[in-house]
């Protein structure tokens, strides 16, 4: 037997595998299908201080190697999710993380304040990069005063680990990954979807209402790996990989370039249990290598 278990910082997973934010709802609804407490991870879909209603549909295209999302952030808001889901995943032995997000840095902060009153939530995530809202979204992860002041007043209203998920419309890395660091961020995620566009032919108009989407699944793991590697080589936070990943050997690319964990987003849509074969592929890989230890594994690709 292998050792799974991984560490970022404070936050410790007893594997590497995490179902990544809108990927898996609540996980009430991916639950049937999957045992949550063989999983490291379950990160919630993203919650704001009220309910939110998202984009009109459509919301979904397949595309080639991916999916276009058009969703919105459409939630329940913390309330919500405190009264109905939270007893719920009370019951699974597995990290709870929960995506966060607001319109404004004061709402990140009231949403943090909300949650940093359960035991359960073992670490927030700051959605500052989803590039298919009308406000926020991906102006958060580019400019660098509006993502200082919502980091910091987050790591004021909470004890708990604080995740930051970033994504590609990020322009200057370093200032960026500077002022996460000092102002108190412990883990990086990324990345987030690459907003992108589709033109339905037959009606001549954009397919979406509000004509962007953002773009997960295959088609963006080169470019995800390409970032991971980079941030990892330059800051000195935990980064959990994310972007394309449906195979074991997806994983382990992250992995090896120096990915302390991975997440799953579109692999859960494709077969809802695909953790489980991620997983089993990962151990094998380090039996076949004669690697007793999963961190012994992480960071080798230098």
């Amino acid at each position: 037997m292998v050792n799974l278990a991984v560490s970022l910082g404070k936050l410790n997973l007893k594997n590497p595998v995490i179902l990544a934010s809108g990927t898996c709802g609540y996980g009430r609804e991916i639950s049937p299908y999957l045992d949550l407490n063989q999983v490291g991870a379950i990160t919630v879909k993203g919650l704001s201080y009220y309910p939110f209603s998202g984009n009109p549909p459509p919301r979904l295209r397949e595309v080639y190697a991916g999916v276009l999302n058009s969703i919105g952030l459409e939630n329940k808001g913390v309330y919500d999710f405190i009264q109905e889901d939270l007893p719920f995943l009370s019951s699974f032995d597995t990290r709870l993380l929960v995506n966060i997000w607001g319109e404004t840095a004061n709402e990140f902060v009231q949403v943090a304040q909300e949650l940093d009153r359960f035991e359960r939530v073992d670490a927030l995530e700051l959605n500052v990069s989803c590039p298919n809202i009308e406000r926020g979204g991906a102006v958060f992860c580019s400019d660098l005063e509006i993502l200082k002041s919502i980091v910091g007043g987050v790591r004021d209203a909470t004890r708990k680990p604080l995740i930051v998920k970033l994504g590609p419309e990020v322009k200057e890395w370093e200032k960026t990954l500077d002022i996460l660091e000092n102002e108190g961020a412990d883990i990086l995620s990324l990345t987030n979807s690459f907003p992108a566009l589709f033109v339905d032919v037959g009606e001549m108009d954009f397919f979406f209402k509000r004509k962007f989407a953002g773009l997960s699944g295959p088609a963006i793991k080169p470019l995800a790996l390409k970032m991971v590697y980079e941030v990892v080589n330059y800051s000195s936070l935990p980064v959990i990989g994310m972007g394309g990943i449906v195979s074991a050997d997806d994983a382990l690319e992250f992995l090896l370039v120096g990915a302390k964990a991975v997440a799953l987003g579109v692999a859960n849509f494709v077969d809802p249990a695909s953790a489980l074969s991620i997983l089993e592929g990962i151990e094998q890989y380090l039996e076949s290598k004669g690697i007793e230890s999963l961190e012994d594994l992480i960071g080798r690709v230098k």
